[in-house]
């Protein structure tokens, strides 16, 4: 674990480096207990010469690349990739040149039977990478529920205080905001529903798209064109799905 995690998160901590919409709504939370526990985890990782992802830089990254005033759909994730490379702090997404993992292929292939998400241009056609950034460039928040993880070790850094984070970043979209379309997949994401408002949001649930679970009700859930249309519903533009 290179020294620019623990350094990014301890600097976070007095003044964080969040995009300015971001920074209003959450700066209490560096400022919490359960912070500083974090914190102290993520250091002792590195004393102990751990490897974790995403790198420092990039560990808030999704709310870096969707402002809080411009966010209009969200993806819950659960953590981060947790091979060499691939985590750039945006959920399901994996950097340029790195294969798109089994998550996100099946993602594809719902976004390529979906004929209305993407009815531009002949359909959805499958990408050689998983670089998502384009979607949260279009105000699609695209967050794990856990913003670190331990080299090689999926679900390593749950339950050590990022799941309270991302929560008050889903109840700051729950109160300050009205109308975007929660993207819920698999228990974890669906769990943090509970903090959601459905009377104001429109929330849309469906398995997790893992290859474990996808054809238990991810398949063929059209999340993309359905949230498309509760945008256009609301006179928002609808997302460009293609990557």
């Amino acid at each position: 674990m290179g020294e620019s995690i623990a350094e990014a998160v301890a600097t976070e901590a007095i003044d964080p480096k969040l995009e300015p919409s971001w920074k209003e709504k959450l700066a209490g939370e560096f400022r919490q207990p359960y912070f500083a526990q974090l914190k102290a985890f993520l250091k002792d990782e590195k004393a102990a010469g751990q490897v974790v992802y995403p790198p420092g830089p990039l560990i808030f990254n999704a709310f870096n690349k969707t402002p809080f005033d411009a966010v209009k759909v969200v993806i819950l994730g659960q953590d981060p990739y947790h091979g060499p490379g691939q985590a750039h702090g945006l959920c399901f997404s994996v950097q340029r040149g790195v294969k798109p993992p089994p998550s996100l292929v099946n993602i594809y292939k719902e976004l390529r039977a979906d004929t209305e998400a993407v009815p531009q241009a002949g359909g959805f056609q499958m990408p050689d990478h998983g670089y998502l950034q384009a979607w949260a460039e279009q105000g699609v928040l695209l967050l794990n529920a856990s913003l670190t993880v331990r080299a090689g070790q999926p679900a390593s850094h749950q339950g050590k205080g990022w799941e309270l984070f991302t929560s008050a970043a889903v109840k700051a979209l729950n109160d300050g905001k009205e109308g975007l379309v929660f993207l819920l997949w698999g228990r974890p994401a669906q769990e943090k529903g509970s903090i959601i408002d459905a009377s104001r949001h429109h929330v849309l649930r469906a398995a997790h798209p893992s290859p474990f679970s996808a054809d238990r009700g991810f398949f063929g859930c059209r999340h993309f064109s359905k949230a498309n249309a509760l945008l256009a519903k609301s006179g928002r533009a609808p997302v460009d799905w293609r990557p």
